[in-house]
C-alpha cells in the first residue's frame, strides 16, 4: 500500500511539472487568446518565440518580464499587452514551458 501512495505522488509531482501543467497555465492566464503552439494567431506562435530566443541565457528573465509588463516592435507593431495577474513565478514557469518547444 505504501508503494502504491509514493507512486501516485511521484506521478502526481511529474504532471504538475510537466509541459501539460504549463499549457494549462496559458490557457487559464488568457495567453491562447493572442498564441498557439504552431501557428501565428495574433502575436507569433510559441515555437516562433522559443526559435528566436534559443541560445540566449536571458531568455527566460528577458521574456518573463514581456509576459508580465507588456511590449511592441519585436515581432511588428500590434502590442502584447500586459499581463498583471501574472505572477513572476508563474512568468518563469510560462516561458520556461515555451523555450522547451524547440
Amino acid at each position: 500500500m505504501k508503494a502504491s501512495i509514493a507512486v501516485a505522488v511521484a506521478v502526481g509531482f511529474l504532471f504538475s511539472t510537466s509541459a501539460f501543467a504549463s499549457e494549462d497555465l496559458a490557457k487559464a492566464k488568457n495567453c491562447m487568446t493572442c498564441h498557439k503552439t504552431d501557428a501565428k494567431l495574433i502575436g507569433p506562435s510559441y515555437k516562433e518565440v522559443a526559435a528566436k530566443y534559443a541560445g540566449q541565457k536571458d531568455a527566460v528573465e528577458k521574456l518573463s518580464e514581456k509576459v508580465i509588463k507588456g511590449g511592441v516592435g519585436v515581432w511588428g507593431q500590434i502590442p502584447m499587452t500586459p499581463n498583471p495577474q501574472v505572477t513572476p513565478e508563474e512568468a518563469k514557469k510560462l516561458v520556461t514551458w515555451v523555450m522547451s518547444l524547440k
